[in-house]
């Protein structure tokens, strides 16, 4: 799928994103709790780079944990993007957010952050090489040793586990009420526009992005996620 088939596509969910996905909320708020750990030795005025945030989940959470922390919000969905701002002016962080429409190639030059969180997006990249480019960009926006924190759908898709924890995955869908419709939709999109790859080779892609070898630190059912450093 085309970034601009992707962003389309957040564009015209936006509106009930977070209602649609309310019931899957556990595997977020366990990885949102592990990440607050991961990052808690950062600086008290810690610069965070949120790249594809969404509607904001992470940032909320990291805001609300550590008041001294700033946050670049980077996301191409404007309309999932308006969302993260107004949810930022209701609950008083505005003041702390930069707001990007658009991609990290097109966000003007500011300071180097200490740390970015990159959850659910490198996943719509089906080209290795690409794939590794745009961990290169978040690289390329951050201190030296600052930490990545991300996610993605993984596993080895022609292996035995893989039915057994994608059958488990729409299952979990089907009863948080995910119409039958989205979860079709969402079978076909693992096989043709989601590159779920096997753990090891996406930490294998982040690394040629320009981190040091990522340690897996998270699984729920498909998503993983990983923490390393920028070389």
């Amino acid at each position: 799928m085309h970034q601009d088939d992707i962003k389309a596509l957040f564009d015209q969910q936006a509106a009930g994103y977070d209602a649609q996905w309310a019931k899957t909320a556990p595997i977020r708020h366990c990885l949102h709790l592990l990440l607050g750990s991961l990052f808690s030795e950062l600086p008290a005025d810690a610069r965070i780079l949120c790249v594809g945030v969404g509607t904001g989940d992470e940032l909320f959470y990291l805001a609300s944990k550590y008041p001294g922390w700033r946050f670049t919000a980077v996301e191409p969905s404007g309309a999932m993007l308006d969302i993260c701002r107004r949810r930022a002016e209701s609950e008083g962080v505005a003041s702390r957010c930069l707001f990007h429409e658009g991609y990290l190639d097109s966000l003007p030059e500011v300071e180097p952050h200490q740390a970015a969180t990159c959850f659910l997006v490198s996943q719509f990249i089906l080209d290795h090489r690409e794939r590794a480019r745009f961990f290169q960009g978040i690289a390329e926006r951050l201190e030296p040793g600052a930490l990545l924190a991300s996610s993605d759908l993984a596993s080895d898709v022609e292996s035995p586990e893989y039915e057994v924890l994608l059958r488990a995955w729409m299952n979990m869908m089907s009863a948080a009420d995910i119409s039958e419709d989205a979860i079709a939709r969402m079978r076909k999109a693992y096989a043709n526009d989601v590159a779920v790859l096997p753990p090891g080779r996406i930490a294998s892609i982040i690394e040629a992005g320009g981190f040091t070898l990522p340690v897996q630190c998270y699984q729920a059912g498909l998503i993983h996620a990983w923490l390393s450093r920028r070389v």
